[in-house]
């Protein structure tokens, strides 16, 4: 396995990486380029939330090589406990910069989630502004997820073999479903990207660029989709920061 350097910060029992996208991009290129295979995970605070919860989620961020930062909660809360914060990744922007990178290194993509035609679109607004973008293929995400159907993705998975899948179930789908299957299937890289499709197709609006700065984006979602996300952020907020607070003083 490929091994790097970056500085590891922990916290719930979940690492994190003190990574932004060029240390991510390196790290992508020295497994594409010695045939390799990694993990490389996002966390937010429904992630840790979830990890929390859920003992093989925990141990799925600790086995991947390379775990960054997708949330302005995490970094608060890293920050808190005395860390510099890594820079926050979120895939809505980072996917426009990672498929222009990977188009220059001839890097291949397979998209795996979002509803049906969403990640066909998703490519259609990549190739449009980057023509020379290699996506092998593509697949909505509601396939039953063991049995025939199953093996019919990772099947055609295998013969395109692409060297980084995307995976956008959200969580904690996306994650169980890698747990389950990632070493059998032929690509080098894999990435959870939950709403990635959506973004990149437009049928999600990013967040104003005034909102991102004050790390306000979180509201922004929760306006967009107050029906799936109220739970989320309005109870998964304070509950990741009570849980933080009681690792701090020692008490969890």
């Amino acid at each position: 396995m490929i091994s790097h350097s970056y500085e590891k910060q922990e916290i719930l029992g979940v690492p994190v990486h003190k990574v932004g996208t060029a240390e991510i991009h390196n790290y992508i290129s020295q497994v594409i380029d010695h045939q390799e295979k990694a993990l490389v995970l996002n966390v937010n605070v429904n992630a840790m939330n979830l990890a929390i919860q859920r003992s093989w989620m925990s141990d799925l961020f600790r086995k991947a090589p390379l775990v960054f930062c997708d949330g302005d909660g995490v970094r608060w809360a890293l920050k808190w406990k005395g860390y510099g914060p890594p820079p926050k990744v979120t895939y809505a922007r980072w996917i426009w910069e990672l498929a222009d990178w990977c188009a220059g290194k001839n890097y291949s993509f397979y998209f795996l989630g979002g509803k049906p035609g969403i990640a066909e679109k998703a490519r259609d607004a990549l190739r449009e502004k980057i023509p020379n973008l290699q996506v092998r293929g593509y697949r909505d995400g509601y396939f039953e997820k063991e049995g025939k159907e199953n093996e019919a993705v990772i099947e055609e998975i295998n013969r395109l073999k692409p060297d980084i899948l995307i995976l956008g179930f959200g969580m904690p789908l996306q994650e169980e479903w890698l747990n389950q299957y990632w070493e059998k299937l032929d690509a080098r890289i894999f990435l959870t990207g939950g709403a990635v499709f959506d973004y990149t197709s437009g049928v999600l609006k990013r967040a104003p660029e005034w909102m991102i700065r004050m790390q306000m984006e979180w509201l922004y979602r929760l306006l967009q989709d107050p029906v799936r996300l109220f739970q989320r952020y309005v109870f998964g907020n304070p509950y990741f920061f009570y849980q933080v607070f009681l690792e701090k003083i020692g008490r969890r």
